[in-house]
């Protein structure tokens, strides 16, 4: 009887009743969207390299090395010589390398030089590999693949001729003209600093450093990129390598042995450690970001509650009639805080179904265009305590409301008032 009389008196009042609805659904719309692309952006981040046991470079920092190994920020302490490399890419238990080279640009993005190892073991998002959008990896020694943000940033095609720069400024005086690059892929959008990378051979690295020392052309020594390709590319020294490891076991006597090694100073690290420690650091931003939904979703519950306190005096009569015809004080207290449950239950299944209908429509949109790829399902265990603590809020704050209905005097709404 006490649901029944909650849902007319709901109806009774639709067009206040419809708009404190939309209401709490866009702010529960607003709190369960970011929180689940909060998580699904965290998920992202730890997963910008994935499938990668260890990142090894010379001696520095465990952030240092991830931050310019992964996310081209910053630069290498040192160089890690090629015996090096070889020597410990010939480990027992390491099954294959990517081999890093950085310090070279092209108008601000940032150019890595690797091989084909790159294209075939780099994985991404869980685990996700590289895409071809258009073309295909370099084969030869002055080929360019682009990452997806550096192609539509620039407007560059297939067979398009770019030029390397000295350094990593997005202006730079010091480049290699002499030896253009062909375009000959550009990689699908990742959502990591992959997009905003050129990628070009360990070769093309080491032929347009030939005729230079030390940041500068060498005077009175051109190499042509026709002679270049002549002479031995092979490189002597690159900036950090990732490891995959035939077993997992096996990761932390690898690294022990890499940070022991006696040839040069190493450094190996565990990137979905570094990962989930960089994060920590950025956690301020997360929690702020939380916060400003939270308020909303409380200034919601509050508007929810002031429409009902001024919606009291339009139901003086109604309260009255109630209490005229038998109703007890708290037979009205429940009745105003079922209203607000059930205001608030309908708002939280509006709002779960408009929350999964927009990841649905934006999905592809996202992965396209920031390479965030987000689950559309916005639901766990987690979402039930959002859920019980949303309906216990507004049932709190329903409680002033139901007092003001429950300490009305029956002649309140029974005498006529001049």
């Amino acid at each position: 009887m006490l649901i029944k009389l909650a849902r007319l008196s709901l109806w009774n009042r639709r067009g206040t009743a419809l708009l404190t609805l939309l209401s709490l659904i866009i702010s529960l719309v607003l709190l369960l969207g970011i929180d689940h692309i909060r998580k699904e952006a965290r998920n992202s981040f730890t997963n910008t390299v994935s499938g990668t046991d260890l990142i090894v470079g010379a001696r520095s920092g465990q952030l240092n090395l991830l931050l310019y190994s992964v996310f081209r920020i910053g630069n290498a302490t040192a160089n890690v010589s090629w015996q090096t490399y070889e020597r410990i890419a010939r480990h027992p238990q390491i099954a294959w390398t990517i081999p890093l080279s950085l310090g070279d640009s092209h108008r601000g993005y940032r150019v890595l030089g690797t091989n084909q190892s790159y294209f075939e073991h780099y994985r991404y998002a869980s685990s996700q590999q590289l895409q071809f959008a258009e073309g295909a990896a370099f084969q030869g020694v002055y080929e360019a693949v682009l990452g997806a943000e550096v192609a539509r940033q620039l407007g560059y095609t297939l067979g398009q001729e770019i030029t390397l720069a000295h350094g990593i400024g997005a202006v730079s005086f010091s480049e290699h003209k002499d030896k253009p690059f062909t375009v000959t892929g550009i990689l699908a959008p990742t959502g990591t600093p992959v997009d905003q990378t050129v990628h070009v051979s360990l070769e093309g690295i080491e032929a347009i450093h030939l005729d230079w020392q030390q940041g500068a052309p060498m005077p009175g020594r051109q190499i042509s990129a026709e002679q270049a390709l002549e002479m031995d590319l092979t490189p002597k020294a690159i900036t950090a390598f990732m490891v995959g490891l035939n077993s997992r076991m096996a990761t932390f006597v690898v690294q022990r042995q890499v940070n022991e090694f006696r040839g040069e100073p190493l450094t190996a690290i565990l990137p979905g450690v570094a990962l989930a420690e960089l994060w920590q650091m950025l956690s301020m931003v997360e929690n702020i970001l939380l916060l400003i939904t939270l308020l909303v979703l409380v200034a919601g519950l509050v508007g929810m509650m002031t429409t009902l306190l001024a919606s009291m005096r339009e139901r003086q009569r109604e309260v009255a009639i109630l209490r005229a015809v038998g109703a007890s004080p708290w037979y009205l207290f429940w009745l105003i805080q079922l209203e607000v449950l059930l205001l608030t239950l309908m708002a939280m299944l509006g709002a779960a179904g408009l929350l999964v209908a927009a990841l649905w429509g934006v999905q592809d949109w996202l992965a396209a265009n920031y390479g965030l790829f987000i689950s559309i399902n916005p639901f766990s265990w987690y979402t039930l305590y959002w859920a019980g603590g949303i309906l216990l809020s507004a049932a709190v704050l329903a409680c002033i409301p139901a007092l003001v209905a429950y300490r009305r005097a029956l002649t309140d709404g029974l005498s006529i008032r001049l």
